[in-house]
């Protein structure tokens, strides 16, 4: 590890923190920093574990060039800032969305510009048209949608996944352009200042300390439901909770994320598709079950035929060139990601009722 001073954005949210965290437990001569805005309902509860780990909080909000003026030096920004939901904007002011995800983005790579840093930004899956993917035909199996092959020769699209050669032509909601637009920016800084980066173009991440809500977060949101006992709802394609996401375990990416900064030299540049692939995916309905088999609870699930904006009804992720060029595959499976999310659950039942309920 050649870096000293780390700065995560987004740093009290679940993907900062649990880095931060991850990094520390593991470096623990690194200086971290987390900088936040605290806006996501439940980032509060994740400053005590900061401060257990000896990593410094920083109030701040990227949309303000002035809280990124830090008496601090930074050499490796991990840049986890978003506003992570695919609804924001519609029917609604675009400017948080805009201002937090593109504006935030440009004045992060002025921090880094200032200070010589590298950056590892976190991007989103969704930079892919919907239209586009949702045109690929799809058969109904007993317990969710599979694509099918039928399909003729898409560039970017296998069974297995879609990979960095997808088209990005094509709508793909306001927090897929918006992190698109800064992913073609990242990429002018690192050509014109000289500052090294890579893009993780991830799909849904999920584990321990991750506030699920419908539109963002949906396997913890799953799970903390059966556990408190909260009603759901399979919304859009028939009402049936068959759609499909991959996903991906936070101790997973940390994996990643700590093999690119060891080898930013080699991936400069270069940009990842990071999910869990046709092997770590799951239906609503197959997360149902499991949710069921875990909690040892079964609770009220409505139906809601209409799709929401957006959506999709199968994604996967082909992660092959993270296999070519950092041996990396997650390796925790659907099972094992709830069941960590459960006994998170438990152990902190109190304050999460508290703080989401």
């Amino acid at each position: 590890m050649k870096y000293k001073n780390i700065l995560v954005t987004g740093g009290a949210g679940f993907i900062g923190s649990n880095l931060a965290i991850s990094f520390k437990r593991k470096y623990s001569d690194l200086k971290i920093a987390c900088l936040d805005n605290l806006k996501r309902r439940g980032s509060e509860l994740n400053l005590a574990r900061l401060r257990e780990n000896d990593i410094d909080f920083i109030h701040g909000d990227i949309r303000c060039p002035e809280d990124l003026v830090l008496n601090r030096k930074t050499d490796l920004l991990l840049e986890c800032s978003a506003e992570p939901s695919v609804l924001a904007g519609y029917g609604d002011n675009p400017a948080y969305i805009i201002n937090t995800n593109l504006t935030g983005t440009i004045n992060c790579l002025e921090l880094c510009r200032k200070n010589k840093a590298d950056i590892i930004f976190l991007s989103t899956s969704r930079v892919y048209p919907y239209s586009k993917i949702n045109g690929l035909k799809t058969i109904e199996t007993g317990t969710r949608f599979e694509w099918g092959k039928q399909n003729k020769a898409i560039s970017g699209w296998s069974a297995k996944g879609i990979d960095i050669d997808f088209t990005l032509e094509g709508p793909k909601t306001l927090y897929g352009a918006t992190k698109l637009a800064s992913e073609l920016i990242l990429q002018e800084y690192i050509t014109n200042y000289g500052i090294k980066g890579v893009i993780n173009r991830c799909g849904i991440i999920a584990g321990p300390w991750q506030f699920g809500k419908v539109d963002q977060g949906v396997f913890t949101l799953w799970m903390l439901a059966h556990y408190f006992k909260k009603p759901l709802k399979y919304i859009g394609f028939g009402g049936k909770g068959l759609q499909v996401r991959d996903l991906v375990h936070i101790d997973d990416l940390f994996e990643l994320i700590e093999k690119e900064t060891v080898s930013l030299n080699k991936v400069n540049g270069n940009v990842y598709n990071v999910g869990g692939g046709r092997r770590v995916s799951l239906s609503l309905l197959e997360t149902t079950r499991i949710c069921e088999e875990i909690t040892g609870n079964h609770i009220r699930i409505g139906k809601d035929s209409c799709d929401r904006p957006g959506d999709i009804r199968v994604y996967l992720t082909d992660n092959k060139r993270a296999v070519q060029d950092l041996d990396w595959s997650p390796r925790k499976d659907p099972k094992q990601i709830l069941s960590d999310i459960q006994v998170w659950i438990n152990e902190n039942e109190r304050k999460l009722k508290q703080a989401l309920f």
